[in-house]
């Protein structure tokens, strides 16, 4: 990693024409990935990136780049390049770089780093044994491990100089069950800021099997019909709606640009009076959890939503210069080959009262989902349409019977405040989350809930 004087050279170079701060992102990510298909090692993959990305401003304007040639001249050149996109008279900017020093919030027991690679490949064995195991109907299982360990160094012009280790790990399981020639497939992919330590606490046979149940549920259930009707959406990776629905569009990144349906709606009612909700990037070793973010400051515990009332957005440094506000601690990227905006972390729906039997009971006719899978959203008006992994149809407050090929349709800011019923059982669920700053590791997550009325999409 460089020293704080060639970061400090580099930082004046970069405002020497005009900008007036200057930001150097330094990364190395250490990684190791194993493929498993039916339990036999396609690919065991071990990798090192390491570079830097430069970041200048000029009021609300910003120019970025990045390389992985770290050598000294390079890097000024890289900056005198950059600073030339700004011709205004020399700011006044002293600096000396100070680095700041803080406890660690998300210890690791065992760095992944030091293990050897036959204990992860054992580790996706076994969770490839779990789900081929659990029922002769299962005839494909593909197991996909993931370990990393991300080193950051953040300096500007402020004077910041702040350092952070980040270490990841997870498993992700799809198993196929066929049955002549109806083929379905379930998934479930757990994961931790964590080290090796995670698999002693998340048992990989059980992962594999988890996967299984539901491929094997959705090959024996009947096509969903569909219509409008209340919809009950249970805890983990139900929260995938709000994340995509609701969450981007409280993101800077749309709010600043006018390209969000809740852009200037702080302090006004956007979700039933039950629904409160947070991002907090501050959770001890969650998947979606740091001690700094992207530009270098502590994460927070964000509010966002408190009984349906609109308290706050997601914001980056540059989009809040655009928008007046303060940074919330919301800056992240996936490496230093991406300029970082304001993004999620670990974002979810606080717990309420209800309780998830009563939800069941209060429909006469609906559709519980247990789970969820991918989707879309249009962040501007909010329109979003996902496929429900694992649904049941619900008669008489009973569910009968599980349905296949469900999708939910509608709009973000319709469908919050719909929500009538928020639980007691609240539970996180990880994934990866795509926008202009890359791939991130999130968090989603909520409590059941139950959506008065709702557009099911069905194949019957």
């Amino acid at each position: 990693m460089l020293e704080k004087h060639q970061l400090k050279e580099i930082l004046s170079l970069c405002v020497e024409t005009g900008g007036d701060f200057a930001e150097i992102f330094e990364e190395k990510k250490i990684s190791h990935t194993v493929s498993l298909l039916n339990g036999a090692v396609e690919k065991a993959n071990s990798g090192i990136t390491y570079g830097v990305g430069m970041r200048i401003y000029h009021g609300t304007e910003s120019v970025y780049a990045f390389s992985n040639d770290t050598s000294m001249d390079n890097l000024r050149k890289m900056a005198k390049n950059l600073s030339a996109s700004y011709h205004d008279e020399k700011k006044d900017i002293s600096f000396e770089l100070e680095e700041v020093i803080y406890e660690n919030q998300h210890p690791v027991q065992i760095d992944p780093s030091t293990v050897e690679m036959e204990k992860k490949i054992e580790v996706a064995k076994q969770a490839s044994k779990g789900a081929m195991e659990y029922d002769e109907l299962i005839k494909k299982v593909i197991v996909n491990y993931l370990d990393e360990k991300q080193e950051v160094a953040i300096s500007n012009t402020n004077g910041k100089y702040i350092r952070d280790t980040r270490i990841r790990t997870r498993l992700a399981i799809q198993a196929i069950a066929m049955d002549g020639e109806d083929m379905e497939t379930g998934f479930f992919g757990p994961g931790a800021a964590k080290g090796f330590e995670f698999y002693d606490e998340q048992n990989p046979y059980e992962a594999g099997q988890e996967a299984a149940r539901i491929a094997k549920t959705l090959l024996t259930a009947d096509l969903c019909p569909s219509g409008t009707m209340p919809v009950v959406i249970d805890n983990g990776f139900g929260g995938v709606i709000f994340h995509e629905a609701c969450g981007h569009s409280l993101e800077a990144s749309s709010v600043a640009k006018g390209q969000s349906v809740f852009a200037g709606k702080l302090g006004q009612q956007i979700a039933g009076s039950k629904v409160s909700a947070v991002d907090d990037g501050t959770i001890a070793n969650a998947w979606g959890s740091a001690n700094i973010d992207d530009e270098g400051n502590f994460t927070k515990r964000n509010l966002l939503i408190e009984n349906g009332i609109l308290k706050g957005y997601m914001v980056d440094t540059l989009n809040g210069r655009r928008m007046g506000m303060e940074s919330t601690s919301s800056s992240r990227r996936q490496s230093y080959k991406y300029e970082t905006t304001s993004r999620m972390t670990n974002t979810f729906i606080l717990n309420g009262e209800d309780k998830l039997e009563d939800m069941i009971a209060s429909m006469e006719y609906g559709l519980y989902c247990k789970s969820m899978s991918g989707g879309s959203v249009n962040p501007s008006t909010g329109d979003f349409n996902f496929a429900v992994q694992e649904g049941y149809l619900v008669k008489d407050g009973k569910i009968v019977k599980p349905v296949k090929g469900a999708s939910l349709i509608g709009n973000g800011g319709e469908t919050l405040m719909k929500i009538d019923m928020v639980g007691t059982n609240l539970k996180r669920a990880q994934g990866m989350c795509g926008s202009s700053s890359g791939s991130i590791p999130t968090d989603v997550g909520q409590p059941a809930i139950r959506v008065s009325s709702m557009i099911v999409g069905g194949r019957q």
